[in-house]
């Protein structure tokens, strides 16, 4: 045998000199047969895609088919014998046998498994798991020798893993392996092989997920320092430890420094440095510097957190998938190790705070809002082919779709793990990047951050994401208000004054974001915003029942209550205004001599026409037009009851009113900063713009939605004995009718002007030549409408009640 020329030990005992520029195929018959470079597969004669050196191949008169361990352990040492006999480290591995023989090796140990009982292990999984050749896969792979190995490594693991339904990672030949090729991804971002890296982190999340208590194999609790010039010796010391798994078929043993030279060929870079700043995310280090990860235990973890900021989207949302299997796993240490010995919520807040720094410094909030529902993963956007586009969309897109991600994370992570990343999204981007923003001056600055708050009110779904936001806008107060402590938290009290700030679309805009906010299902919101101040009920006068004076309705009336049919303001009630109709009656409680004083029920259809019937006749425009009768508020008061009740069914709220002999009616009454801002734009509906008084009506009826007994009784009972000093939503809307009645004797044709401004408003009219008095006009229509959407909800909340 010529030293120079390497041989190859054929099927049938004969040696056969190899070209070293053309590999062979050994032929049934035993010609040697040269293979094109560019084809590494042979066609077999029954059609299927044969083998380098087919052992397994049966043939019609010959030998049979080896046992599956032989021919395992063949191509297994066919893969070894490359690195001998090969000098040429430069070609690629496609140009080689090597994926054609670990392809063999995992379609025998498949047969295998398939051809055993459930769980137990056959001797071909033996052979790999005994002679560690996962291991040795691994360092051929970091060597990436020959290139493209790293590819095949990969590949290799995740179909291994995917593919063999025994539990494979308990074995420690696997799960440390597996580890070690973990570290291996998302070294380089946009490298060849993300691809793979990323099936191969999934499909070990995806093993994690079904058997959660594997996950303690892959937290390192020990630091990683890691030398640039290690390659070589950790090649060595591994390949000297199963030196038997690497003979010839001759009985050669070859040296391990054969591999290391081949190995060691290729510089083998270090781990990175996986950096908390978003910026230095894939930041690779010196070769002369050694790694040391003090932080970085968890490497399943880091490896997918480089791997969200690849370029390619696929790639990243498959890595950001990953992370949600992994912050879901319920055990303690995992969660313990996530979110302190991992960067992932400092990168989460971190890139949150970067997207949020690209956006423009002004969004006009008409394009904010028209930005649809965003889901995270699926923000693809075309500027060319989008009809609506606006400077910043791309940029706005980006930032709340990672902003849905951090909430779907949160809310899918174990509790723990929860917490800490809800917790350090306040901290960093709601305190250190958002409130600065929303305390300015400027009015675009203002606006701009207020209709991004808005946003984010209405797409967080996370309870305790929603807990840490409420926290940072609210503050955690909740004993009852003074007027000299409305500033102790001030993000609230700021926001609360931006309700009237001298800027409409600015008040326009908190309003929204304030009653989006008491649509989310959390307790405190309410109370420190409402609730809190009527506790002690210290709104109403009480007097002691006594002998002389009962608590008798008399003539449906409380008695000592202002009796509103003999008030001067409501001398014009109609019968359509009132609930005379029987079928509205059937549904009240029937009238009764005597009535409970402080139940908090009067008689509902005393409290429906005492709505219905505030707004004086001459200022009524709804029943020229069809379709805006009070009727047409049941269904919508109807529906958004039963959605409240849903929300604040949890929260254990009184079925009726705290006993008056309980509270403290001595203290002094203040509703709140957050009424007392309501209360006062709602006293100048007749000088507001229509788009302010929407909205400050829209919030005040969701209030008075909620199913709490002192709200109903503050907000929609009109006979309640107020105290002395105390003003409630009726009282408040009693005083702009009297206002009202003497402007409308200054206003010549007043309800024709009336009646042109609502048509104008419904779209019945063409817009023509402006109307004197518009803002008044317009500041009735909203009132009188408002007036029949809250005895709709009177209506439907006592309805509700006396309903088994």
């Amino acid at each position: 045998m010529l030293k120079s020329r390497p041989f190859y030990q054929g099927i049938y005992g004969t040696t056969v000199t190899m070209q070293k520029s053309r590999p062979l195929y050994q032929g049934q018959y035993g010609r040697t047969v040269p293979m094109q470079k560019s084809r590494p597969f042979y066609q077999g004669q029954y059609g299927s895609r044969g083998l380098a050196a087919p052992r397994s191949l049966s043939w019609p008169g010959l030998a049979p088919s080896l046992p599956l361990q032989e021919d395992f352990v063949y191509h297994w040492k066919a893969i070894t014998h490359y690195y001998i006999e090969t000098s040429d480290d430069k070609a690629p591995v496609t140009d080689t046998n090597i994926p054609s023989h670990l392809e063999q090796m995992l379609d025998i140990l498949v047969q295998e498994e398939n051809e055993r009982e459930s769980g137990e292990t056959g001797p071909c999984m033996e052979y790999l798991l005994h002679h560690k050749i996962l291991e040795t896969l691994y360092t051929l792979g970091k060597a990436d020798c020959p290139p493209g190995m790293k590819q095949q490594v990969l590949t290799f693991y995740t179909k291994l893993l995917g593919r063999i339904r025994q539990p494979l990672l308990p074995h420690i030949n696997v799960h440390k392996p597996v580890q070690k090729l973990i570290r291996l991804c998302g070294e380089v971002l946009a490298a060849p092989t993300e691809n793979e890296e990323i099936q191969f982190l999934c499909i070990v999340c995806a093993k994690l997920k079904q058997d959660p208590y594997l996950v303690n194999f892959f937290l390192e609790n020990k630091l990683k320092a890691l030398a640039s010039n290690e390659s070589a010796s950790v090649i060595t010391e591994d390949m000297v430890k199963r030196q038997d798994t690497l003979v010839t078929d001759t009985g050669q043993s070859f040296q391990p420094e054969q591999i290391a030279s081949a190995a060691g060929a290729e510089h083998i870079e270090k781990e990175d440095d996986l950096s908390m700043s978003l910026d230095e995310l894939n930041v690779t280090s010196s070769p002369e510097a050694s790694a040391v990860r003090p932080n970085q235990d968890y490497n399943l973890v880091n490896s997918l957190l480089n791997l969200t900021k690849s370029p390619d989207g696929r790639i990243a949302v498959k890595a950001c998938e990953g992370l949600m299997l992994l912050v879901s796993l319920p055990e303690p240490a995992a969660a313990k190790c996530l979110t302190q010995s991992t960067c992932l919520c400092e990168l989460l807040t971190d890139r949150l705070t970067t997207l949020y720094k690209a956006l423009p410094q002004s969004v006009d909030p008409l394009d904010l809002e028209s930005v649809e529902a965003i889901n995270w993963g699926l923000d693809s956007y075309s500027h060319k082919e989008d009809a609506s586009a606006f400077p910043g969309k791309r940029a706005l897109i980006s930032f709340l779709s990672w902003f849905d991600y951090c909430d779907q994370l949160i809310k899918e992570a174990q509790k723990t793990t929860a917490v800490a990343m809800a917790r350090s999204v306040r901290e960093q981007f709601f305190v250190g990047v958002m409130e600065p923003q929303l305390m300015q001056t400027s009015e675009m600055g203002i606006l701009t951050s207020t209709a991004l708050l808005h946003r984010i009110v209405r797409q967080v779904t996370s309870d305790v994401l929603l807990q840490e936001m409420v926290s940072f806008i609210l503050g955690g107060h909740r004993e009852p208000e003074t007027l000299s402590d409305i500033n102790r938290h001030p993000l609230r009290h700021r926001l609360i004054e931006h309700c009237d700030h001298i800027s409409d679309e600015i008040s326009i805009m908190t309003l929204r974001m304030f009653e989006h906010l008491l649509q989310k299902p959390n307790e405190h919101i309410l109370y420190n915003l409402v609730l809190r101040n009527l506790e002690e009920r210290n709104y109403t006068e009480y007097k002691p029942p006594c002998q002389d004076d009962k608590d008798v309705v008399e003539n449906g009336q409380i008695a000592g209550a202002v009796d509103l049919e003999e008030d001067p303001l409501f001398t014009d009630l109609s019968p359509d205004n009132t609930l005379s109709n029987p079928e509205w009656l059937s549904a009240s409680p029937p009238i009764s001599p005597e009535h409970p004083k402080n139940d908090g029920k009067t008689e509902v259809h005393k409290i429906v026409n005492s709505f219905l019937c505030l707004v004086p006749e001459e200022a009524k425009s709804s029943y020229h037009v069809e379709g805006t009768g009070y009727d047409t508020y049941l269904r919508d008061a109807h529906r958004q009851f039963r959605d409240y009740c849903a929300i604040c069914l949890r929260w254990e709220w009184p079925g009726s009113p705290k006993s008056l002999e309980k509270c403290n009616l001595e203290a002094s009454f203040f509703e709140g900063h957050f009424l007392k801002i309501l209360f006062d734009r709602m006293g100048r509906i007749l000088d507001q713009p229509y788009d302010v008084n929407l909205q400050v009506t829209s919030v005040l009826s969701k209030l008075s939605l909620f199913p709490h007994p002192h709200i109903h009784e503050y907000l929609l009972d009109p006979y309640v004995n107020l105290a002395s000093g105390c003003r409630s939503l009726f009282s408040v809307i009693v005083r702009v009718v009297g206002d009202l009645m003497v402007r409308i004797q200054r206003i010549p044709d007043f309800t024709p002007k009336l009646l042109l401004v609502r048509k104008r408003l419904l779209g019945l009219e063409p817009e023509g030549p402006i109307i004197d008095h518009m803002t008044l006009l317009e500041g009735v229509i909203v009132l009188e409408e408002f007036c029949k959407e809250l005895a709709a909800i009177a209506f439907v909340k006592y309805h509700a009640s006396v309903t088994p």
